[in-house]
């Protein structure tokens, strides 16, 4: 590529850089180490009725995941950020009230655009839809930057208390 067009592109990459980097108020520290994620917080309105964390929110605004897998991981750290008060703490029980395995599709601006029942916990429809509100009122999620769109899979863990885990940071089950 000619100097002459290496450099406009250098200088534009930048600027939108520092203009990212002024929205927000500094980097967070990622909820596990071993997370993929490039994250940038700023805040975004939570959505109508979203009865997770209430009022503002932040979330991640880019994945550096090359894998749908490794997209997964940011996707439920970013959704268990925003439903910290509705995830089971500590081991699940021997027996759960419903699981749910559900494929989502996020656009390039980390939107939902789609969702699909693997194994929907058909003897709970409230669970069914619930789970579907829960992650469409996580959009936006962590832009899938090296994936340009994303489809992955996750597996939910839900508790009759109305909690739940995703398989992906499940905190396993006690023995029954």
């Amino acid at each position: 590529m000619p100097a002459l067009i290496r450099r406009p592109l250098w200088l534009m990459a930048t600027a939108w850089a520092a203009l990212l980097a002024a929205c927000g108020s500094g980097p967070t520290p990622p909820l596990n180490e071993n997370t993929p994620a490039a994250e940038t917080p700023g805040p975004v309105a939570s959505p109508a009725g979203h009865s997770g964390t209430g009022g503002a929110r932040t979330i991640s605004l880019a994945s550096a995941a090359t894998t749908p897998k490794a997209y997964r991981q940011d996707a439920a750290q970013h959704l268990y950020k925003l439903n910290t008060q509705r995830i089971y703490a500590g081991k699940l029980p021997p027996m759960l009230y419903a699981v749910g395995v559900l494929q989502v599709s996020i656009d390039s601006r980390g939107q939902v655009t789609q969702l699909h029942w693997m194994r929907a916990p058909r003897h709970a429809p409230e669970v069914i839809a619930e789970i579907e509100r829960t992650a469409r009122e996580a959009a936006p999620y962590p832009v899938p930057a090296r994936l340009g769109k994303v489809v992955y899979t996750d597996t939910w863990l839900w508790d009759q208390s109305g909690k739940f885990q995703l398989d992906t940071l499940t905190e396993g089950q006690s023995g029954g």
